[in-house]
């Protein structure tokens, strides 16, 4: 205990050591922030005030939103505002808080995938028992199961890397606190804690996306028996879906799924998955959805007649 007290704060590398470059990387992550920001949380409120999204995959949406909306959070202010600093520190306990809700969030949002595509499931393959099946009772167990795998997931990370012993160096090749450089700042033998991450985190990412590609495949398969209209609209929603799954597994199986070793290449793909497509999965399911579409022009009407009714 004593020996990690000698380490109060980490010391930051970021992603460059230009001012040129760290200048346009702040320009950059503005902007990326604030799209991301506005985009998911658009789709919360469309999500909860429109009328017409009253369907389980909307509940699930909005939530999904949510997550990548704090998951963001979790993270990106923070490399933003270190962008305008030439010493970029984070305290230990800041570094552990934001270690824990990465971790929340990403894991809640992995098992929320799974409830999603089980909706989808159950919506192409079973249409005449889905809504029976699918209650508001069970959304909100499912809702809730996602919540506690998550929690449950980042308890494991933080009881693990908060009791490790710390007593320099303190220097993070990273833009924040990731798994692997702490691993390697601990003053003791890390092998059984990185191996127990590499299983933890690999088997979960593997398992899933390997559900994930059975489910989306019996449900692209039995797209077939349907009409050219239904066929067009299901394959529309689950290509969403996919894509979404795509672009959150491979960085996470290429990340987690190896040994524990850092490699440089490592905080620039930290950039895309926690930084790029929490700004991507607003995009890709509104620009592919024509129903989230009219919700949120109707909502936009809504609110300029409200407006000008008040005026």
């Amino acid at each position: 205990m004593e020996q990690r007290e000698n380490v109060t704060e980490f010391v930051l590398l970021g992603l460059t050591q230009s001012v040129q470059g760290q200048r346009i990387l702040f320009v950059v992550f503005l902007l990326i922030y604030t799209v991301t920001v506005v985009g998911n949380l658009l789709i919360v409120l469309t999500a909860v005030l429109s009328p017409t999204l009253d369907a389980p995959m909307y509940f699930f949406l909005g939530y999904l939103s949510f997550m990548d909306a704090f998951y963001s959070t979790s993270i990106t202010p923070n490399t933003i505002i270190d962008l305008l600093y030439e010493k970029k520190t984070i305290s230990f306990q800041a570094c552990m808080t934001q270690l824990f809700t990465e971790h929340l969030f990403s894991g809640a949002e992995v098992f929320l995938l799974v409830v999603m595509a089980y909706d989808r499931y159950l919506a192409i393959c079973r249409p005449l028992h889905y809504l029976t099946i699918m209650n508001q009772r069970v959304c909100v167990l499912m809702l809730l199961l996602a919540w506690v795998g998550g929690f449950l997931h980042a308890l494991l990370h933080i009881i693990f890397f908060y009791n490790l012993p710390f007593c320099g160096p303190n220097v993070i090749d990273h833009f924040g606190c990731d798994m692997y450089p702490l691993l390697k700042l601990a003053c003791t033998d890390t092998h059984i804690t990185a191996v127990t991450v590499v299983a933890n985190d690999g088997a979960i990412c593997v398992t899933i996306f390997t559900l994930l590609l059975i489910c989306y495949g019996v449900i692209l398969r039995s797209l077939k028996n349907l009409s050219r209209e239904g066929k067009h609209k299901d394959l529309s929603t689950c290509g969403s879906h996919i894509t979404v799954v795509v672009l959150f597994f491979v960085l996470c199986i290429f990340t987690y799924v190896r040994p524990p070793v850092i490699l440089p290449i490592d905080k620039y793909f930290a950039v895309f998955y926690t930084i790029v497509t929490p700004m991507l999965n607003p995009l890709i399911y509104t620009l592919r959805n024509g129903e989230m579409q009219n919700a949120m022009k109707n909502l936009e009407l809504d609110t300029n007649y409200l407006g000008l009714y008040h005026c």
